[in-house]
């Protein structure tokens, strides 16, 4: 049916993906889905199995999350309420003053600029798991924990991703971790033990939250960031606080979506979408035509989106409104008066665009038998974090005060970075959808493009996620993933857009009627589980 010019499948569209009835977990791993689902089995809340799920990759991939890094909760309860919990990263008291010197002038950022103690932010991960677990949870806080620390002390094979990323490790502190006894680099299959950060879980599980904030863990952490010329302290971390605020939210059709505030990344998506639902697409576009302008659309859209940017700060250091208005059809009206069908422009007709490009983070999307859903997603920015790790912990620090360069001008202390997370739930009167995705800059992006797939064209949660993704990247190029249509790249090509490639991944559950679909992207090689 249509709603607003939009169509949507109704709930008796057969969806091949409907294999649970009563609950689902889906992440990035096939065994961190099955630990989040054994903890909703055991009485455990939808907050309770994302956390232990989040546990679980911080060392399945702990490439991409950990408790070094930060996590924003969106937490929707069984009566439809919904909070968000912030726990991104914050600027150190004695961070460097001139910090954001020393970010590149260039675009072509390697991976060596940002291997550096020095962009190393307040971890937030434990105190958002503890407000998230004191609002919400339900099973006892140590329970969370153990399945975690079981694998990381007795060991387990080493998945896909993770060993696609080891040899890029270098030497950095974080190799130690990866060399057998004959001081050989581990590969994809053998065996890893992370045992120091087994201990230290055991920690945090037995003696709570504060002990990483102002316990033993907290004066091992920062004596080792200080040795590596970190400049956290003990007082940056005793003062850390998580903030629970009221979701951000748009109509989208029958849904109401709900979404994170600034400094994070939904009011991006939002826009987004409020630009293509302009279009009144009610129908999947067929004919190469209809194809290639709708994708000329979206990536006109994109652009337009990557010059707002600028626009998402933390709001308790900004005093700027423009990103409130991101989320009003008004001005995405606007905005699309200003696409052309036929071409595309420079680069300075959609703004000054941000460059930022990190490839870290994970995505957990739960929905529990009550009806409660959590979208969450974690992150330590790029691949391993800052590369420095805490040898006494076992901890991998994020790198995330890097997502100010070309952003700000100046940090100030205390202050979250820019970020493109967007967990996102989205309710209708009969429907919960939990989605959101990781990728950094291509986060929007694949979590619009899912969404478009599968509420506007009637695509199953499988199909929407696995069509190719694309984004803008900050010099106007397109990024398409190679499974699109050649005729379709020519025919965007002839417009005027350069195109290259990549990928990202999204996780997502739905439950429409008695029927839940689960989905976790192929992309990252994850696996859904529920029951």
């Amino acid at each position: 049916f249509i709603i607003y010019g939009v169509c949507f499948f109704t709930p008796s569209r057969k969806d091949p993906d409907c294999t649970f009835s009563k609950a689902a977990v889906a992440t990035d791993s096939g065994k961190c889905s099955e630990i989040g689902r054994d903890i909703l089995q055991k009485g455990g809340s939808a907050v309770d199995a994302a956390i232990a799920a989040l546990l679980c990759t911080s060392i399945i991939n702990p490439q991409s999350a950990g408790i070094g890094g930060g996590v924003i909760f969106t937490v929707m309860d069984s009566s439809g309420k919904v909070k968000i919990i912030t726990s991104r990263e914050t600027v150190p008291k004695n961070v460097t003053s001139d910090l954001l010197k020393l970010c590149p002038n260039t675009t072509e950022w390697t991976v060596e600029w940002k291997q550096d103690s020095r962009w190393i932010g307040v971890p937030g991960e434990i105190r958002g798991y503890e407000a998230a677990h004191r609002l919400y949870g339900k099973l006892p806080w140590a329970d969370l924990f153990q399945p975690t620390i079981k694998l990381a002390r007795e060991g387990f094979p080493i998945p896909y991703y993770q060993g696609h990323y080891i040899p890029r490790i270098n030497n950095t502190s974080i190799r130690k971790l990866y060399l057998d006894k004959n001081g050989n680099l581990l590969k994809t299959g053998d065996i890893v033990k992370f045992e120091k950060l087994a201990d230290t879980l055991e920690t945090i599980a037995n003696e709570g939250p504060d002990v990483f904030y102002n316990g033993t863990i907290a004066k091992n952490l920062t004596s080792d960031i200080q040795k590596a010329g970190g400049k956290l302290t003990l007082e940056d971390l005793e003062l850390y606080e998580a903030k629970v605020t009221d979701a951000w939210n748009i109509s989208l059709g029958e849904y109401r979506m709900y979404f994170p505030p600034p400094p994070l990344g939904g009011a991006i998506l939002s826009f987004i979408l409020n630009i293509m639902k302009g279009y009144k697409m009610n129908s999947e576009p067929n004919a190469t035509d209809e194809k290639i302008l709708f994708y000329h659309r979206y990536i006109e859209a994109l652009k337009f989106a990557n010059g707002l940017k600028k626009y998402i700060r933390d709001p308790n250091f900004s005093s700027d409104k423009m990103a409130k208005n991101l989320t009003e059809d008004s001005f995405a009206d606007n905005i699309r008066s200003l696409i052309s069908s036929d071409k595309t422009h420079d680069p300075q007709y959609y703004g000054d665009t941000p460059c930022l490009d990190s490839i870290g983070t994970t995505h957990v999307s739960v929905l529990a038998e009550d009806g409660s859903a959590v979208s969450v997603t974690s992150t330590i920015n790029d691949e391993f974090g800052s590369k420095v790790l805490s040898p006494s912990t076992g901890i991998i620090l994020n790198n995330q005060l890097f997502d100010f360069c070309n952003r700000a001008n100046r940090t100030s202390h205390g202050e979250r970075p820019p970020s493109n997370m967007a967990p996102s739930v989205l309710k209708s009167q009969s429907k919960t959808l939990v989605i959101g995705g990781s990728g950094a800059e291509m986060i929007p992006p694949a979590v619009a493009s899912a969404l478009m797939n599968h509420l506007w064209f009637g695509k199953s949660l499988k199909e929407a996620i696995d069509t190719p993704v694309l984004f803008v990247n900050c010099q106007s190029e397109v990024k398409l993933e190679s499974k699109l249509e050649k005729d379709i790249v020519d025919g965007l090509e002839a417009k005027g857009h350069k195109i290259t490639q990549f990928y990202n991944t999204v996780n997502a559950v739905e439950k429409a009627g008695s029927c839940i679909s689960a989905w976790s992207d192929k992309r990252k090689k994850g696996e859904p589980a529920g029951y």
